[in-house]
């Protein structure tokens, strides 16, 4: 698998997540929450010997990552 075709997985699933969701704009703890249960869900994947599900997860950890620099950029939170 090339970058190119991971890069592209990983903004269809933001596509997903926008749909699904609409446009997030959490506070960066609450983000925090949301990556750490993709990333519990990529370990479960590990434990399961699923690498194929283990590399669909890190898309998802991957996503909600941009995510979280997309609301960066769009909110102010008081910070610099």
């Amino acid at each position: 698998m090339d970058r190119k075709y991971i890069f592209k997985a990983i903004s269809e699933e933001r596509k997903k997540q926008d749909e699904k969701w609409d446009e997030q704009n959490h506070h960066p703890y609450k983000w925090f929450a949301i990556l750490a249960e993709e990333i519990g869900e990529a370990n479960k994947a590990v434990l399961e010997d699923s690498l194929l599900k283990y590399s669909n997860e890190l898309i998802q950890v991957a996503a909600v990552a941009v995510a979280m620099i997309e609301c960066v950029h769009r909110v102010q939170w008081g910070g610099e």
